[in-house]
């Protein structure tokens, strides 16, 4: 799995591997969780690509309902056909009966996702963001794989999605939606893994620069911050450099430095990494 997932682009450990076998196995969802910059999201990117499927999103944010992660009508077409209907001779059961129907559903991504045709990959992203009434909504399709609408009755899944849920831990989310997952959790990757994340992602880098890039980026992740640079970051950080000629970062100290805007996003952040700072990591690396 592993192997297959590096083809796509992905580098994930073992245990992320095995999760996301086990996910097609046992037909389960896998919530993952790591800190924001991580690569959760890039899993169910990388999971669509190597299933040739679809990937379908949903943004979770406080206030998310119904409406928006299943389905809502299309209340102004409705008003148009009704409008369209007066002096028809229809009753208002007729009327109902044809302005709720398929015709005026607007689908949102937990519905779509069970509708297609083939089974495609359902990311619903940091869910620890939607509040706790949500996870209620979530439960229906994900132990069942079907969505109730009122006004048409119980939509039963035509596939099974791949399900993958991410949490950047904000909140603790709810026993019965972790019992319905498998988990894993996943931390920021070792020197060595993203300096390979580096040489997949990044045209023309050398391993030499990308293994110090990512051994200078591992000791500023230890460093009092108030927002831990992610791997994407790596990735901008390594491309200036690249692009600026940053042959050997120790050669290049101020260059370095200068290009801290790409991995530092604070005010706060880009004070305390002074000059002084940078030397210090700078010093540390092998």
């Amino acid at each position: 799995m592993a192997e297959a997932l590096a083809e796509t682009g992905y580098l994930a450990d073992d245990g992320l591997a095995t999760a996301l076998l086990l996910t097609g196995m046992l037909n389960r969802p896998l919530l993952l969780e790591g800190e924001a910059g991580v690569g959760k999201t890039e899993v169910a990117k990388a999971l669509a690509k190597l299933e040739n499927t679809d990937l379908i999103r949903l943004q979770c944010y406080e206030g998310l309902d119904r409406s928006d992660a299943i389905y809502e009508w299309n209340y102004q077409r409705q008003l148009l056909a009704i409008k369209a209907r007066e002096g028809s001779g229809d009753d208002a059961d007729q009327v109902e009966e044809a302005v709720f129907s398929e015709k005026y559903l607007l689908e949102r991504p937990l519905l779509a996702a069970i509708r297609q045709a083939s089974p495609p990959v359902l990311l619903i992203d940091e869910v620890d963001r939607a509040d706790e009434e949500f996870e209620a909504f979530l439960l229906e399709v994900l132990s069942d794989y079907q969505v109730s609408i009122p006004e048409l009755g119980t939509v039963h899944a035509t596939s099974i999605p791949r399900v993958v849920l991410t949490s950047n831990g904000t909140r603790e989310l709810s026993d019965a939606l972790r019992r319905r997952c498998l988990y894993h959790y996943v931390d920021y990757p070792t020197p060595d893994r993203e300096a390979r994340i580096l040489l997949a992602r990044v045209d023309g880098l050398d391993a030499s620069l990308a293994l110090q890039i990512a051994e200078l980026m591992g000791k500023l992740r230890k460093e009092d911050l108030t927002k831990v640079p992610g791997v994407a970051e790596t990735i901008d950080w390594a491309a200036a450099l690249l692009g600026l000629g940053a042959g050997n970062l120790h050669e290049n100290r101020e260059l370095v430095f200068d290009t801290l805007a790409c991995v530092l996003k604070t005010r706060e952040d880009q004070t305390r990494v002074t000059q002084e700072v940078t030397d210090r990591l700078l010093g540390k690396v092998a």
